[in-house]
């Protein structure tokens, strides 16, 4: 592109120092022609006052030596009244152009050897017609036309080259995003997907590398998505082998006991190492549309019931409140499914047997709570559990549990807390915003704070019991 804008401007720069050099050289040599003519015309007009009143030869010797060069001019007087033709001055014209010019009566050019001569008719009192021939050197005719030349050729040039650096320069101001914008595609092909291109040069490239960055940030972002789904999927199979695990405790003891304990052994750690491995991320839990989502309470009611069954086995109480009625939330029924099974199964996976838990909804106006406690020793250290990857510390806690959790509450624009129960333990809390936001591009945003009086202060009664 560069260089064929270089080309372009270079012909055309050349195209139009051509159309106007030449005819300007020729008008300058034209010029320079007339100009040697009209400086002739003057010498032979100084003679022409003196022919007409005298034909002596001194008096004419005189008045041509004081007219100009006599070396340049010539007077050719016709014979008549007993006097012979008389010349003066050195002849160049031809006798056949002198009698032509005598003839006609007018002015006249002719060439001859090293330039041309003029012949103008000059009347005599006696009647006849003089010729004086004034001579014209060829130096004089083209006299400050090579001058001329050479500064239009000057000129020329320094245009084309004044047009050819331009076209250079903005040739690399467009070339140069351009280029920039080719390498980072290529670098994006490669798998570098942090290659990014500066948004400069003109408009049309400025937007291109625009739309380039966005589309980069975009394969950044499902790419992320698509390793955060690897992860969380393979999460979601801590639920089905914590069941084998508990239920692998009632098969006793014998060789093939203890194979099924090692196998799922194994098999957790095998997820374990598929977690962890995954690339962080942190990809939005897609929020449910307009019309769209699931009923909280029938969700809790169905998850209960499947943990329930594990928890009796244990020994473990469990209990349910303000499920009974439909709670309508925007978020996706098998989301809210795995933030419950990955709350409820890190009750059986880090408390111990015997330990109670409870699930409570509590349903306002603008917002849903789901409240998950249990009677174990608690988390330390919050924030640290709440961090991606952490988890709480313990053997098999890699923190993506938490995580699923509040990414869900946040694609509503809600979030997540963890505290202390009122059963002596730890009480995770989901507020899911009813209103559906979803969350900010390019990580967790801070989620707006309401206060619903009747679903806060719903919230505390609950926990004063």
């Amino acid at each position: 592109m560069r260089w064929a804008l270089v080309k372009v401007s270079l012909a055309v720069t050349t195209m139009v120092v051509v159309a106007f050099a030449v005819p300007l050289g020729l008008v300058i040599r034209e010029l320079a022609r007339d100009r040697a003519f009209s400086n002739a015309e003057r010498e032979a007009a100084a003679v022409a006052p003196a022919l007409s009143i005298t034909t002596d030869r001194d008096e004419l010797e005189r008045v041509v030596a004081s007219a100009g060069s006599d070396a340049g001019m010539a007077v050719h007087l016709p014979a008549g009244d007993g006097q012979e033709a008389l010349e003066l001055g050195r002849r160049r014209a031809a006798e056949a152009d002198i009698a032509a010019v005598r003839k006609l009566g007018r002015a006249s050019t002719t060439g001859v050897a090293g330039g041309s001569t003029l012949l103008q008719p000059v009347a005599l009192s006696t009647g006849k017609i003089a010729v004086v021939e004034v001579y014209v050197p060829e130096s004089d005719v083209t006299n400050g036309v090579g001058t001329a030349w050479a500064v239009l050729a000057a000129v020329g040039v320094a245009l084309i080259l004044g047009s050819v650096a331009v076209a250079d320069r903005l040739g690399v101001r467009m070339v140069r995003p351009a280029q920039r914008l080719v390498e980072g595609a290529h670098d994006l092909g490669e798998g570098r997907l942090g290659a990014r291109v500066p948004e400069e040069g003109p408009s049309e490239l400025r937007l291109a590398a625009a739309a380039f960055n966005s589309m980069a940030d975009q394969v950044v972002q499902l790419l992320a998505n698509e390793r955060e789904l690897a992860a969380d999927l393979s999460h979601r199979l801590r639920t089905p082998l914590t069941v084998l695990r508990l239920n692998t405790a009632s098969l006793g003891e014998g060789p093939a006991a203890d194979q099924t304990r090692t196998a799922v052994e194994q098999l957790e750690r095998e997820v374990d190492t598929i977690i962890r491995t995954a690339r962080e991320a942190k990809p939005q839990t897609a929020a449910a549309g307009p019309g769209a989502g699931c009923d909280a309470a029938e969700v809790v009611r169905e998850r209960m019931a499947f943990w329930s069954a594990l928890a009796e086995d244990e020994g473990r109480k469990w209990r349910v409140a303000g499920a009974d009625r439909p709670v309508r939330i925007p978020v996706a029924r098998a989301d809210l499914a795995a933030a419950l099974d990955a709350l409820l199964g890190n009750v059986f996976r880090h408390t111990a047997e015997g330990t109670a838990f409870a699930v409570d909804v509590h349903n306002g106006e603008d917002a849903v709570i789901v409240l998950v406690s249990d009677a174990g020793p608690g988390i330390p250290d919050p924030e640290a559990a709440m961090a991606r990857g952490r988890g709480s510390g313990s053997d098999g806690s890699t923190g993506l549990g938490l995580d699923i959790v509040r990414r869900l509450a946040e694609s509503t624009g809600g979030d997540v807390r963890i505290g202390s129960s009122v059963l002596g333990g730890t009480e995770v809390r989901i507020w899911i915003q009813l209103d559906g936001r979803a969350p900010a591009t390019g990580g967790h945003r801070q989620p707006r704070r309401r206060r619903p009086g009747r679903l806060a202060a719903a919230y505390h009664r609950s926990r004063s019991r």
